[in-house]
Protein backbone atom coordinates (compact mmCIF):
# COMPACT_ATOMS: atom_id res chain seq x y z
CA UNK A 1 0.00 0.00 0.00
CA UNK A 2 1.88 3.08 -1.24
CA UNK A 3 1.42 6.71 -0.23
CA UNK A 4 0.90 7.85 -3.82
CA UNK A 5 -1.39 4.92 -4.50
CA UNK A 6 -3.68 6.04 -1.70
CA UNK A 7 -3.69 9.63 -2.96
CA UNK A 8 -4.85 8.52 -6.41
CA UNK A 9 -7.27 6.03 -4.82
CA UNK A 10 -8.93 7.89 -1.93
CA UNK A 11 -11.63 5.21 -1.81
CA UNK A 12 -9.14 2.92 -0.05
CA UNK A 13 -8.87 2.93 3.73
CA UNK A 14 -6.49 5.77 4.61
CA UNK A 15 -6.24 5.37 8.37
CA UNK A 16 -3.78 2.53 8.81
CA UNK A 17 -1.65 3.20 11.88
CA UNK A 18 -3.86 6.01 13.23
CA UNK A 19 -4.24 5.81 17.01
CA UNK A 20 -6.06 9.00 18.03
CA UNK A 21 -8.02 12.03 16.72
CA UNK A 22 -8.97 10.37 13.44
CA UNK A 23 -12.14 9.47 11.58
CA UNK A 24 -12.90 7.93 8.21
CA UNK A 25 -16.30 7.48 6.63
CA UNK A 26 -17.77 6.51 3.27
CA UNK A 27 -21.11 7.73 1.89
CA UNK A 28 -23.20 5.37 -0.27
CA UNK A 29 -26.43 6.87 -1.60
CA UNK A 30 -29.04 4.64 -3.26
CA UNK A 31 -32.24 5.82 -4.96
CA UNK A 32 -34.79 3.31 -6.23
CA UNK A 33 -35.98 3.47 -9.83
CA UNK A 34 -39.47 4.61 -8.78
CA UNK A 35 -37.74 7.30 -6.66
CA UNK A 36 -39.88 6.47 -3.61
CA UNK A 37 -36.95 5.17 -1.56
CA UNK A 38 -33.61 6.80 -0.87
CA UNK A 39 -31.18 5.12 1.52
CA UNK A 40 -27.75 6.42 2.46
CA UNK A 41 -25.24 4.21 4.27
CA UNK A 42 -22.30 5.81 6.07
CA UNK A 43 -19.87 3.13 7.27
CA UNK A 44 -16.85 4.38 9.12
CA UNK A 45 -14.33 4.33 11.92
CA UNK A 46 -13.93 6.66 14.90
CA UNK A 47 -10.39 6.52 16.32
CA UNK A 48 -9.77 8.19 19.67
CA UNK A 49 -8.67 7.19 23.15
CA UNK A 50 -12.02 7.69 24.90
CA UNK A 51 -14.53 5.99 22.59
CA UNK A 52 -12.96 4.14 19.67
CA UNK A 53 -15.49 2.25 17.57
CA UNK A 54 -16.70 1.40 14.09
CA UNK A 55 -20.13 2.50 12.95
CA UNK A 56 -22.72 2.37 10.20
CA UNK A 57 -25.14 5.27 9.99
CA UNK A 58 -28.32 4.55 8.03
CA UNK A 59 -30.34 7.42 6.57
CA UNK A 60 -33.80 6.46 5.28
CA UNK A 61 -36.01 8.67 3.12
CA UNK A 62 -39.43 7.55 1.86
CA UNK A 63 -41.59 9.65 -0.47
CA UNK A 64 -45.35 9.24 -0.22
CA UNK A 65 -48.27 11.20 -1.63
CA UNK A 66 -48.51 13.15 1.63
CA UNK A 67 -44.79 14.06 1.78
CA UNK A 68 -41.38 12.69 2.66
CA UNK A 69 -40.46 10.90 5.89
CA UNK A 70 -36.87 10.78 7.18
CA UNK A 71 -35.28 8.60 9.83
CA UNK A 72 -31.75 7.66 10.89
CA UNK A 73 -30.06 4.90 12.85
CA UNK A 74 -26.54 4.72 14.27
CA UNK A 75 -25.17 1.20 14.61
CA UNK A 76 -22.09 0.87 16.84
CA UNK A 77 -19.49 -1.88 16.52
CA UNK A 78 -16.27 -2.70 18.31
CA UNK A 79 -13.26 -1.20 16.57
CA UNK A 80 -11.83 -4.63 15.77
CA UNK A 81 -15.02 -5.48 13.85
CA UNK A 82 -13.76 -3.10 11.14
CA UNK A 83 -11.52 -4.82 8.58
CA UNK A 84 -10.10 -3.65 5.26
CA UNK A 85 -8.11 -4.76 2.25
CA UNK A 86 -4.88 -2.70 2.01
CA UNK A 87 -4.54 -2.48 -1.79
CA UNK A 88 -8.13 -2.04 -2.88
CA UNK A 89 -11.36 -0.54 -1.61
CA UNK A 90 -13.07 -3.26 0.36
CA UNK A 91 -14.13 -2.88 3.98
CA UNK A 92 -16.26 -4.93 6.35
CA UNK A 93 -18.01 -3.93 9.55
CA UNK A 94 -19.63 -6.82 11.40
CA UNK A 95 -21.62 -8.78 8.82
CA UNK A 96 -21.78 -5.82 6.40
CA UNK A 97 -19.45 -5.26 3.47
CA UNK A 98 -18.76 -2.27 1.22
CA UNK A 99 -16.74 -1.82 -1.96
CA UNK A 100 -16.82 0.10 -5.22
CA UNK A 101 -18.72 -2.78 -6.81
CA UNK A 102 -21.36 -3.64 -4.21
CA UNK A 103 -22.62 -3.48 -0.64
CA UNK A 104 -23.98 -6.20 1.64
CA UNK A 105 -26.16 -5.20 4.59
CA UNK A 106 -27.17 -7.16 7.70
CA UNK A 107 -28.32 -4.78 10.44
CA UNK A 108 -30.78 -5.23 13.30
CA UNK A 109 -31.76 -3.22 16.34
CA UNK A 110 -35.01 -3.09 18.37
CA UNK A 111 -36.69 -0.81 15.82
CA UNK A 112 -35.29 -1.88 12.45
CA UNK A 113 -34.19 -4.91 10.48
CA UNK A 114 -32.37 -4.18 7.23
CA UNK A 115 -30.62 -6.75 5.06
CA UNK A 116 -29.80 -7.52 1.44
CA UNK A 117 -27.23 -6.69 -1.22
CA UNK A 118 -26.94 -4.16 -4.03
CA UNK A 119 -24.32 -4.16 -6.79
CA UNK A 120 -23.12 -1.24 -8.92
CA UNK A 121 -22.35 -0.90 -12.63
CA UNK A 122 -21.51 1.82 -15.17
CA UNK A 123 -19.61 3.84 -12.56
CA UNK A 124 -18.68 7.37 -13.65
CA UNK A 125 -15.47 8.40 -11.84
CA UNK A 126 -13.98 11.86 -11.72
CA UNK A 127 -11.15 12.94 -14.02
CA UNK A 128 -7.66 12.63 -12.50
CA UNK A 129 -4.29 14.08 -13.49
CA UNK A 130 -0.94 14.47 -11.75
CA UNK A 131 -2.08 17.96 -10.70
CA UNK A 132 -5.50 16.63 -9.70
CA UNK A 133 -4.90 13.16 -8.20
CA UNK A 134 -8.32 13.28 -6.56
CA UNK A 135 -11.18 15.75 -6.08
CA UNK A 136 -9.01 17.89 -3.75
CA UNK A 137 -6.54 18.69 -6.51
CA UNK A 138 -3.08 19.74 -5.37
CA UNK A 139 -4.33 19.82 -1.74
CA UNK A 140 -4.66 16.04 -1.91
CA UNK A 141 -0.85 15.78 -1.65
CA UNK A 142 -0.65 17.70 1.63
CA UNK A 143 -0.42 15.64 4.81
CA UNK A 144 -1.63 18.24 7.34
CA UNK A 145 -5.20 18.99 6.23
CA UNK A 146 -7.93 18.78 8.87
CA UNK A 147 -10.35 17.01 6.55
CA UNK A 148 -9.93 15.23 3.21
CA UNK A 149 -12.65 14.52 0.67
CA UNK A 150 -12.88 11.88 -2.03
CA UNK A 151 -15.42 11.28 -4.81
CA UNK A 152 -15.60 7.64 -5.88
CA UNK A 153 -18.54 7.65 -8.29
CA UNK A 154 -20.47 10.63 -9.60
CA UNK A 155 -23.27 8.31 -10.69
CA UNK A 156 -23.87 4.64 -11.40
CA UNK A 157 -26.61 2.03 -11.87
CA UNK A 158 -27.90 -0.18 -9.08
CA UNK A 159 -28.94 -3.84 -9.08
CA UNK A 160 -30.43 -5.76 -6.16
CA UNK A 161 -32.82 -5.58 -3.24
CA UNK A 162 -32.87 -4.56 0.40
CA UNK A 163 -35.43 -5.86 2.89
CA UNK A 164 -36.52 -3.22 5.42
CA UNK A 165 -38.67 -4.54 8.29
CA UNK A 166 -40.03 -7.27 6.02
CA UNK A 167 -40.67 -5.00 3.02
CA UNK A 168 -38.59 -5.74 -0.08
CA UNK A 169 -37.28 -2.60 -1.78
CA UNK A 170 -36.01 -3.10 -5.32
CA UNK A 171 -33.06 -1.00 -6.41
CA UNK A 172 -32.88 -2.53 -9.88
CA UNK A 173 -32.16 0.24 -12.42
CA UNK A 174 -31.89 2.78 -9.62
CA UNK A 175 -29.09 5.34 -9.26
CA UNK A 176 -26.22 5.55 -6.82
CA UNK A 177 -23.45 7.90 -5.69
CA UNK A 178 -20.33 7.26 -3.55
CA UNK A 179 -17.95 9.65 -1.78
CA UNK A 180 -16.00 9.77 1.48
CA UNK A 181 -14.29 11.96 4.11
CA UNK A 182 -11.38 11.35 6.46
CA UNK A 183 -9.13 13.30 8.82
CA UNK A 184 -9.69 14.86 12.25
CA UNK A 185 -12.86 16.98 12.02
CA UNK A 186 -15.42 18.29 9.58
CA UNK A 187 -15.01 21.97 8.61
CA UNK A 188 -16.48 24.48 11.06
CA UNK A 189 -18.72 25.87 8.32
CA UNK A 190 -19.59 24.43 4.93
CA UNK A 191 -22.23 23.82 2.28
CA UNK A 192 -22.44 20.42 0.59
CA UNK A 193 -24.82 19.53 -2.23
CA UNK A 194 -25.26 16.47 -4.43
CA UNK A 195 -27.76 15.19 -6.99
CA UNK A 196 -27.63 12.83 -9.95
CA UNK A 197 -31.38 12.93 -10.67
CA UNK A 198 -31.56 15.51 -13.44
CA UNK A 199 -33.81 15.29 -16.50
CA UNK A 200 -30.78 15.04 -18.82
CA UNK A 201 -29.42 11.49 -18.62
CA UNK A 202 -26.06 11.04 -16.91
CA UNK A 203 -25.98 14.53 -15.40
CA UNK A 204 -24.55 14.65 -11.88
CA UNK A 205 -23.41 17.43 -9.54
CA UNK A 206 -21.43 17.50 -6.32
CA UNK A 207 -20.67 20.83 -4.65
CA UNK A 208 -18.67 21.74 -1.56
CA UNK A 209 -17.74 25.17 -0.22
CA UNK A 210 -16.05 25.09 3.15
CA UNK A 211 -14.01 27.03 5.69
CA UNK A 212 -10.59 25.34 5.49
CA UNK A 213 -7.87 25.71 8.17
CA UNK A 214 -4.45 25.93 6.50
CA UNK A 215 -1.07 26.56 8.14
CA UNK A 216 -2.61 28.55 10.98
CA UNK A 217 -4.87 30.55 8.66
CA UNK A 218 -8.22 29.91 6.99
CA UNK A 219 -9.51 30.10 3.45
CA UNK A 220 -12.76 29.27 1.66
CA UNK A 221 -12.25 26.10 -0.36
CA UNK A 222 -14.47 25.44 -3.38
CA UNK A 223 -15.07 22.17 -5.22
CA UNK A 224 -17.93 21.84 -7.70
CA UNK A 225 -17.95 18.97 -10.16
CA UNK A 226 -20.60 18.70 -12.87
CA UNK A 227 -20.95 15.81 -15.29
CA UNK A 228 -23.05 16.66 -18.36
CA UNK A 229 -23.10 15.15 -21.82
CA UNK A 230 -20.17 12.91 -20.99
CA UNK A 231 -17.99 15.91 -20.10
CA UNK A 232 -16.71 17.05 -16.71
CA UNK A 233 -16.89 20.69 -15.68
CA UNK A 234 -14.91 21.36 -12.50
CA UNK A 235 -14.89 24.62 -10.58
CA UNK A 236 -12.36 24.56 -7.73
CA UNK A 237 -10.06 26.78 -5.73
CA UNK A 238 -7.05 24.91 -7.13
CA UNK A 239 -7.99 25.60 -10.78
CA UNK A 240 -8.53 29.32 -10.07
CA UNK A 241 -12.32 29.26 -10.09
CA UNK A 242 -14.05 32.01 -8.13
CA UNK A 243 -17.28 32.45 -6.21
CA UNK A 244 -18.91 35.57 -7.62
CA UNK A 245 -21.99 35.41 -5.44
CA UNK A 246 -23.10 33.52 -2.35
CA UNK A 247 -26.56 33.78 -0.79
CA UNK A 248 -27.16 31.73 2.37
CA UNK A 249 -30.75 31.58 3.53
CA UNK A 250 -32.63 29.33 5.92
CA UNK A 251 -32.84 26.01 4.14
CA UNK A 252 -31.57 27.30 0.81
CA UNK A 253 -28.41 28.55 -0.92
CA UNK A 254 -27.45 30.22 -4.18
CA UNK A 255 -24.00 30.37 -5.79
CA UNK A 256 -22.63 31.85 -8.97
CA UNK A 257 -19.20 30.48 -9.92
CA UNK A 258 -16.72 31.50 -12.62
CA UNK A 259 -13.83 29.72 -14.31
CA UNK A 260 -12.56 31.48 -17.40
CA UNK A 261 -15.59 32.04 -19.66
CA UNK A 262 -17.61 29.35 -17.86
CA UNK A 263 -20.23 30.26 -15.27
CA UNK A 264 -22.15 27.87 -13.02
CA UNK A 265 -25.23 28.91 -11.06
CA UNK A 266 -26.43 26.60 -8.31
CA UNK A 267 -29.73 27.22 -6.49
CA UNK A 268 -30.58 24.61 -3.85
CA UNK A 269 -33.54 24.22 -1.49
CA UNK A 270 -34.04 21.72 1.35
CA UNK A 271 -37.13 21.97 3.54
CA UNK A 272 -36.87 18.61 5.33
CA UNK A 273 -33.72 17.65 7.24
CA UNK A 274 -32.65 15.37 10.08
CA UNK A 275 -29.59 15.08 12.32
CA UNK A 276 -26.59 12.88 11.58
CA UNK A 277 -23.52 12.28 13.75
CA UNK A 278 -20.32 13.95 12.55
CA UNK A 279 -16.69 13.97 13.75
CA UNK A 280 -14.68 16.36 15.91
CA UNK A 281 -11.12 15.28 16.68
CA UNK A 282 -12.05 11.77 15.63
CA UNK A 283 -15.03 11.51 17.98
CA UNK A 284 -18.54 11.23 16.55
CA UNK A 285 -19.90 13.87 18.92
CA UNK A 286 -21.15 16.62 16.60
CA UNK A 287 -24.49 16.87 14.82
CA UNK A 288 -25.14 18.00 11.27
CA UNK A 289 -28.44 18.43 9.44
CA UNK A 290 -28.94 16.72 6.09
CA UNK A 291 -31.88 16.20 3.77
CA UNK A 292 -32.18 13.63 0.98
CA UNK A 293 -35.18 15.17 -0.76
CA UNK A 294 -33.78 18.57 -1.75
CA UNK A 295 -33.98 20.28 -5.11
CA UNK A 296 -31.01 21.79 -6.99
CA UNK A 297 -31.47 24.03 -10.03
CA UNK A 298 -28.35 24.54 -12.14
CA UNK A 299 -27.36 26.73 -15.09
CA UNK A 300 -24.05 26.29 -16.88
CA UNK A 301 -23.08 29.07 -19.28
CA UNK A 302 -20.17 29.81 -21.59
CA UNK A 303 -20.21 33.58 -21.70
CA UNK A 304 -23.92 34.34 -22.14
CA UNK A 305 -24.74 31.09 -23.92
CA UNK A 306 -26.55 28.50 -21.80
CA UNK A 307 -24.98 25.03 -22.08
CA UNK A 308 -27.40 23.35 -19.68
CA UNK A 309 -30.26 24.40 -17.45
CA UNK A 310 -31.78 21.62 -15.39
CA UNK A 311 -33.24 20.68 -12.01
CA UNK A 312 -31.96 17.82 -9.85
CA UNK A 313 -34.19 15.97 -7.40
CA UNK A 314 -33.51 13.71 -4.39
CA UNK A 315 -30.63 16.00 -3.54
CA UNK A 316 -28.43 15.57 -0.51
CA UNK A 317 -28.06 19.00 1.09
CA UNK A 318 -26.08 20.07 4.17
CA UNK A 319 -25.81 23.71 5.22
CA UNK A 320 -23.51 24.12 8.22
CA UNK A 321 -23.21 27.76 9.21
CA UNK A 322 -20.38 29.13 11.30
CA UNK A 323 -21.09 28.74 15.01
CA UNK A 324 -21.04 31.93 17.10
CA UNK A 325 -17.79 32.62 18.91
CA UNK A 326 -17.71 32.08 22.68
CA UNK A 327 -15.58 35.19 23.14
Amino acid sequence: MSYLGNIFHPERFQGRGKLDRYFEGWYFKLVSRDERHTIAFIPGLSVNREDPHAFIQVFLSRTETNGTSLSTRYFRFEKDQFTFEPDRFEIAIGNCGFSKEHLVIDLTDPSITLCGSVSFSDIIPIRKTLFMPNIMGIFGYFTFMECYHGVISMTHKLHGNLVLNGETISFDDGKGYIEKDWGRSFPSAYVWLQSNHFSSFGTSLMFSYAEIPFLGLHFKGLIANLIYGGKEYRFATYNFSRVLREDLREGSVFYRLKKGRLFLEVDAVSDHQISLASPRNGKMVEQIKEGLSGIIHIRLLRGKKIIIEDTGLHAGIEIMKQKPSNN
